[in-house]
C-alpha cells in the first residue's frame, strides 16, 4: 500500500506541536523533497517478512476452560502446540504466560484491550521450548497488563490460591503458579518486573526463579520497559525450575537487552551440600510495612536449616534496600509510558520489532483504552504528566540511581554467596470480589517490598516454599550475584530436599 504524503496542512500541524514555524517558503521547499523520500520509505514498507514458526505446524488454539476444568481460574484457554523434534523437555507439558507470542494462538495480556490479536511470530522463549521436545498446553491467566502483583485485576477475573479459593493466588503470573497444581501441566513461564514470578510462586506454593536480567530472552513477550523486564520458569521443584531453566536460557540475537549471557548446566548444581556457602539475613528485608510475624519467623527457621545444611550464617544490612521501590516506580511511569505511546516497539535499539502486536495495539488502544486497568491508567497519566512538566529527568534519574543500588548490593555479595529473606511480606490476601480501586491499586502494590528491588538491579532470585501458617503458604527467597543463578538454584534445592512442607 502506498505511502499517504503530508499535505503543508499536516506539516504545519506538526510543526507547530513541535514548537517551530513553518513558513510557506520552507513548507514548498520540503514538499519537492519529501516525495523522494517516501518512494524509499516505501521500498522499505512494500517487503513482507517472515519468521521462524512455520515449522511448528500442529498448532491448535483451542478454547476456554470450563470451570470445572480449572477451578482456581488458572487458564486463559487450553490449547496444544507440539513439538517438531525431542530434546530435554519432550514429553513435558507447558503453561506460558499470557503475553508470550506464540503464533496462531491468541494472546491478550489478561486485557479486553488486545482481544482478537493473534502474534504472527513465537518468541524466542517459545521456540525453545518446542526445540527442546515441549508441548504448550495452556496459555495461563495474569494481571491485566501485569500491573498488579495480587492476581485480582485480570479482565478473565481473579486467579484463586490452590491452599484456598477464598484467598488469591498473587501475580501477576498468576495463574503460571496456580496451574501447577493441575496434573496435566508439568511446567510453566513467568515473567518478573516487581516480582511477578516470585510473588505467586510465594503465595501459591510453588518454585520461581527471576533469572539474572537478559539470561532469558525477552524477544516477543509484551513488556513495560527493557531494562527490567524478566522471563524465567516456574516449577513444583527446584530440579524442574533448572530443568527449565537450561533450555530457556542463553543468547538471543534478536533481543537487544543482552551483552554477554554466561549460561550453566543448573541441573548440575543440584545434589550438593552448602559447605562452605555464605548465606546473609538482610535485616531490612524483615518487619516491613504489613509484615506477618508468623512470616518473619517461619523464613528465619527456613534460614536456620541453611545452616544446618552446612551454609554459615551472618547478619548483613543493605540500607537502600527499603528505599528501591521509589527507584522502581519512577522507572516504571517512563518506561511504560513510552512503551505504549510506541505501540510495544520502542526505538534506538537492534533485535526483533513486534510489528502485528504494534498494528493491533494501535488500533485497540484508539478504541478500547477505557479498558486499561486503573493501574495502568494512573501509571500513563503520572507518567506523561512527568515528562510533560519535568523533561524526563524523573526516570533518567532513576536510572543512574540504580547503579548506585546495585553497588549496594554487590558490595554485599563480596563477602556473601547470596541474600535471604521472606519473598512477600505477608502470606496471600484474602479474594474480595467488591474490592474499590483505591484497594485493588493497593493491594496490587503492597506486596513488592523485597522483590522490586531486584528486577532494578537484575540480581536473580528464587523463591521457594518453606513453610505453611493458617493454611497458606510463606515463601523464602535467595538472593544472589549476577549471572550465578547455579548457586541459588544449589541452595533452594538442598532447603526442599531438607523441609517437608504441606503441599496439599
Amino acid at each position: 500500500m502506498a505511502l499517504k504524503l503530508p499535505t503543508v496542512d499536516d506539516l504545519q500541524r506538526i510543526a507547530a506541536a513541535l514548537h517551530f514555524e513553518l513558513t510557506p517558503a520552507e513548507a514548498a521547499d520540503y514538499q519537492l523533497i519529501i516525495p523522494q523520500m517516501f518512494a524509499d520509505l516505501e521500498a522499505v514498507d512494500s517487503k513482507t517478512e517472515a519468521h521462524s514458526c512455520a515449522r511448528f505446524s500442529a498448532r491448535d488454539p483451542g478454547r476456554r476452560p470450563t470451570r470445572a476444568e480449572d477451578p482456581f481460574n488458572a487458564i486463559v484457554r487450553f490449547c496444544s502446540v507440539k513439538p517438531a523434534s525431542s530434546g530435554k523437555l519432550s514429553g513435558k507439558r507447558v503453561a506460558v504466560k499470557d503475553n508470550t507470542c506464540i503464533a496462531g494462538i491468541p494472546m491478550t495480556c489478561g486485557s479486553r484491550v488486545l482481544d482478537g490479536f493473534v502474534p504472527d511470530l513465537d518468541a524466542t522463549v517459545t521456540t525453545r521450548l518446542l526445540e527442546a521436545g515441549a508441548e504448550i498446553v495452556a496459555i495461563t491467566n495474569m494481571d491485566n497488563w501485569a500491573f498488579a502483583a495480587s492476581g485480582e485485576t485480570s479482565d478473565y477475573g481473579a486467579t484463586l490460591n490452590p491452599h484456598n479459593v477464598e484467598h488469591l493466588a498473587g501475580g501477576s503470573s498468576s495463574g503460571s503458579a496456580a496451574a501447577l497444581y493441575y496434573k496435566d501441566i508439568d511446567l510453566a513461564i513467568g515473567g518478573d518486573q516487581g516480582g511477578s514470578i516470585r510473588i505467586p510462586a510465594s503465595w501459591s506454593g510453588v518454585v520461581g526463579l527471576k533469572p539474572t536480567h537478559s539470561l532469558v530472552p525477552y524477544t516477543g513477550i509484551v513488556g513495560i520497559d527493557p531494562t527490567f523486564d524478566h522471563a524465567g520458569p516456574m516449577a513444583r521443584t527446584v530440579a524442574d525450575v533448572a530443568l527449565l531453566l537450561e533450555v530457556i536460557a542463553g543468547n538471543d540475537p534478536l533481543d537487544p537487552r543482552q551483552r554477554e549471557v554466561p549460561v550453566a548446566p543448573y541441573r548440575e548444581a543440584l545434589g550438593k551440600d552448602l559447605k562452605n556457602l555464605r548465606v546473609g539475613i538482610l535485616s531490612e528485608g524483615f518487619g516491613q510495612i504489613g509484615a506477618e510475624p508468623d512470616v518473619d519467623l517461619a523464613v528465619k527457621r527456613s534460614i536456620k536449616v541453611l545452616g544446618e545444611l552446612g551454609a554459615s550464617i551472618e547478619h548483613v544490612s543493605v540500607p537502600a534496600h527499603r528505599q528501591a521501590g521509589g527507584l522502581l516506580w519512577a522507572l516504571v511511569t517512563g518506561g511504560m509510558t513510552a512503551t505504549v505511546e510506541t505501540n510495544g516497539l520502542g526505538y534506538h535499539s537492534k533485535g526483533l520489532y513486534n510489528l502485528g502486536l504494534a498494528a493491533a495495539l494501535e488500533e485497540f488502544r484508539q478504541t478500547r483504552a477505557d479498558h486499561f486497568p486503573p493501574q495502568l491508567k494512573l501509571t500513563l497519566l503520572v507518567g506523561n504528566y512527568l515528562r510533560q512538566n519535568y523533561s524526563g529527568r524523573i526516570y533518567a534519574k532513576a536510572q543512574n540511581q540504580r547503579r548506585e543500588l546495585t553497588a549496594a548490593y554487590d558490595k554485599a555479595l563480596a563477602q556473601l554467596d547470596m541474600l535471604a529473606m521472606p519473598t512477600t511480606p505477608m502470606k496471600a490476601v484474602r479474594h474480595d470480589p467488591n474490592r474499590d480501586r483505591v484497594g485493588s491499586l493497593n493491594v496490587g502494590w503492597s506486596n513488592m517490598g523485597n522483590t522490586a528491588p531486584f528486577d532494578v538491579t537484575g540480581h536473580p532470585a528464587i523463591s521457594v516454599p518453606c513453610a505453611k501458617s493458617n493454611g497458606l503458604p510463606i515463601g523464602l527467597m535467595l538472593v544472589g550475584r549476577h549471572f550465578d543463578d547455579a548457586t541459588l538454584l544449589r541452595a533452594a534445592d538442598a532447603f526442599e530436599r531438607a523441609v517437608v512442607w504441606d503441599k496439599a
